[in-house]
């Protein structure tokens, strides 16, 4: 299995951009204490100096916390773990790599879960002045994370799944990925290769710019690239974040079916909705693969025990998640950034049939 990594110059270290409550007080030209009175807005400070001192902490993206306000600032080991969506057995799996590895370091883990409807890299933010972390992964979410936020943050940060917007420096934080579009071409030219032409998709958009959405843009690319005309009606798109993945391929399947009765394989962005379009296959009296092809995308355990075994885009899970893992490490010790990039494998369990 391969992999492609980017190490980025180190003008991110560790927590050396981490700015202090002595820093704001040089920088201001005041005493700590003065700091301090702002911060707490307590004591005697003239208009002028609070702004200086208001100013110069904006400027530095200073974010006090209550080790600050007892002027106490320490070096803590505390590590949290930023779940988008913790029920997804595809992150259970990184899961149990990241916890026994941060734990064998002595380090305390906190791991959160984050619904569909809140930020992930906002609540990093909070976490971080709150509990003092030295830093922290964040699993899943969207491609959206600003430079901005990154330096909110001010601690050493892996995305694991996801990636920042392009234009963020990418010494700011690491990440560990695969090529999601490069990987959801891939998937439906296996299909197009089998003779496939009417091939749905089912995925979930909430974000601007998610792992799902990349493989979306990988499937259209895979029929534009082979004169296939995409189709809106054989894409189905669900909103409820309020569904298991389960249910969205479920009622997705059967809602692609009814309006596409020339459909004969589906795309389904991750297994747990490809395990959910499967069972709405069957429930409508049709056969897996004869009737319908299915390829989902993850490589999750269930996938291979479903009946029929789902064809699957695996993603190298354990390795992803223990090199998020050690880059965590590489950084807190002051080392450079890295961006990892992995590659898929398309397992082929008999889901999956070419057409005559």
């Amino acid at each position: 299995m391969t992999q492609v990594e980017i190490t980025q110059p180190a003008s991110y270290t560790g927590r050396s951009m981490l700015v202090n409550i002595k820093d704001i007080a040089r920088i201001a030209g005041v005493g700590i204490s003065t700091v301090s009175r702002v911060i707490n807005n307590s004591g005697s400070v003239s208009d002028a100096t609070r702004k200086k001192v208001t100013e110069t902490i904006n400027a530095n993206h200073y974010v006090p916390n209550n080790s600050a306000r007892n002027l106490k600032i320490t070096q803590s080991k505390n590590i949290a773990l930023i779940v988008k969506d913790i029920s997804n057995p595809f992150f259970n799996k990184m899961i149990q790599v990241i916890e026994p590895r941060i734990a064998l370091q002595g380090y305390p883990l906190m791991i959160q879960n984050v619904d569909a409807s809140a930020d992930e890299l906002d609540i990093a933010i909070q976490e971080a002045r709150d509990r003092n972390l030295c830093g922290v992964i964040i699993m899943g979410g969207c491609y959206s994370y600003s430079e901005e936020r990154f330096r909110h943050l001010s601690i050493p940060c892996v995305l694991l799944t996801v990636s920042a917007r392009p234009d963020v420096d990418p010494a700011l934080y690491s990440s560990i990925t695969i090529d999601d579009e490069q990987e959801g071409c891939r998937a439906t030219e296996y299909l197009i290769g089998l003779g496939h032409r009417r091939i749905g998709f089912i995925y979930s958009a909430l974000e601007p710019v998610t792992p799902n959405t990349l493989r979306f843009l990988g499937y259209q690319r895979a029929l534009k690239e082979h004169d296939i005309p995409f189709d809106p009606n054989l894409v189905a798109n669900s909103m409820n974040i309020r569904e298991s993945g389960y249910t969205t391929g479920f009622r997705a399947m059967k809602q692609l079916y009814s309006k596409n009765r020339d459909m004969t394989a589906v795309f389904a962005f991750a297994d747990i909705l490809a395990i959910g379009a499967a069972k709405a296959v069957l429930s409508m009296g049709l056969s897996i693969p004869d009737d319908i092809s299915i390829v989902g995308f993850d490589g999750i355990e269930m996938a291979e025990y479903y009946h029929p075994s789902l064809d699957t885009m695996y993603q190298p899970a354990a390795e992803m998640a223990l090199s998020a893992t050690n880059t965590l490490f590489d950084m807190i010790q002051g080392n450079s950034s890295k961006h990892i990039v992995y590659e898929s494998v398309l397992l082929k369990r008999g889901s999956c049939r070419k057409l005559l």
